[in-house]
C-alpha cells in the first residue's frame, strides 16, 4: 500500500528542481471551461465544451482560411506617424513602439491576397492585440490599398474587423478614414466586386460606423459584441436599462443588421459558399 502512504517523512524538494506548469497549457473560457490548449487551436480556437470563440488575431484567420496557409501580404510595412506629437499618459509614438515590440506587427490591420478553396480572395484583417485595434491612417489607407487591389485583379474582398474604434491618437485623421474606406467599398460595389464583412469580437466604434456594415453579405461569429458605442455608454446615454443579449451578434441579427452568423469551423467553407452564389458560378465542394 506504499502507493498511497508516504514512506519517508520530511521528503522537501529544492526550489530549483520544482517544475512549474507550461503557461497556455490550458484554457480558461469565460463560462469556465477549462480546455487543453492544444485542443483548442486543433477546433479554430473554439472550446469544445461551450461553442465560446477565443479572441484570435490575423495570423490565425489567415491559416483558417488561405488554402495551405499560403498567400502574399500586401503593403506589410506599412508604419503610423505621429502629426499631431500627441502625447496623453505616454507619447503616440513610445505607444506605437510598445505594441510593435509586444505584438510583432506593424499595426492594427494585415492584408494579404492567396487562394482559398482554390480561388483567389483579399482579406483584410484586423488585430485587437495592437492598440485595441484601433483605427488610424494606416488602418484606413491598408483597406483602401487592400480595395484598390481587388479592384485592379478582380478579386472578391473579405473584410474582419476587430476594433475598438477610431484611433484618438490621431484625432480628425483617425475619422478621416471612414469616409475614404466606404467610399473603396463603393467603387468595389461598382465594379460588382464581391464585399464581405466579418464582425469579430469587438466591433465597435468607427469600424460599425463604416465598412464593417457595408458588406454585400454582412456575417458575425457566434456571440461577438457588435455595437457603435459600448452597453455602459449606452445605459448611462440614455438612462435605460439594455435588453438581454444588447449588442451580442445574435441580437444584432435579429434586429436586421447581420445577414447570417457563421461559427468559425464552418467559416471557410460560408465564405465561399456565399462568393459562389453572390458571383452566380458552380458551387465549391
Amino acid at each position: 500500500m506504499a502507493w498511497f502512504k508516504r514512506t519517508q517523512k520530511g521528503i522537501q524538494t529544492k526550489t530549483e528542481d520544482k517544475k512549474d506548469v507550461p503557461k497556455g497549457l490550458w484554457y480558461k473560457s469565460p463560462t469556465g471551461k477549462i480546455v487543453d490548449a492544444e485542443e483548442l487551436e486543433e477546433n479554430f480556437y473554439v472550446s469544445p465544451e461551450d461553442g465560446y470563440h477565443v479572441r484570435i488575431g490575423s495570423n490565425e484567420y489567415f491559416q483558417i482560411l488561405f488554402d495551405d496557409n499560403k498567400y502574399k501580404e500586401l503593403d506589410a510595412n506599412l508604419t503610423s506617424k505621429d502629426p499631431l506629437k500627441f502625447q496623453d499618459k505616454k507619447k503616440y509614438v513610445d505607444r506605437l513602439k510598445e505594441a510593435e515590440k509586444k505584438t510583432g506587427l506593424k499595426d492594427a490591420v494585415r492584408t494579404a491576397v492567396g487562394k482559398s478553396q482554390g480561388k483567389d480572395i483579399v482579406i483584410a484583417c484586423m488585430d485587437f492585440r495592437f492598440i485595441g485595434g484601433s483605427m488610424g491612417s494606416v488602418v484606413g489607407e491598408k483597406i483602401a490599398r487592400a480595395a484598390d487591389y481587388s479592384l485592379k485583379h478582380n478579386i472578391p474582398f473579405l473584410m474582419i474587423s476587430k476594433s475598438g474604434g477610431a484611433r484618438m491618437m490621431e484625432a480628425a485623421l483617425s475619422l478621416m478614414q471612414l469616409a475614404k474606406t466606404s467610399a473603396k467599398i463603393a467603387q468595389l460595389a461598382d465594379a460588382n466586386i464581391p464585399y464581405i464583412s466579418l464582425c469579430t469580437d469587438p466591433t465597435t466604434g468607427g469600424t460599425t460606423a463604416s465598412f464593417a456594415m457595408l458588406g454585400d453579405i454582412n456575417i458575425s461569429e457566434p456571440g461577438a459584441l457588435i455595437g457603435f458605442a459600448g452597453p455602459r455608454v449606452v445605459r448611462d446615454t440614455t438612462g435605460k436599462e439594455l435588453p438581454d443579449g444588447f449588442q451580442t451578434a445574435e441580437f444584432v441579427q435579429e434586429h436586421g443588421f447581420l445577414d447570417f452568423i457563421t461559427p468559425r469551423s464552418e467559416l471557410k467553407k460560408k465564405v465561399n459558399l456565399y462568393l459562389d452564389l453572390i458571383l452566380n458560378q458552380p458551387v465549391r465542394n
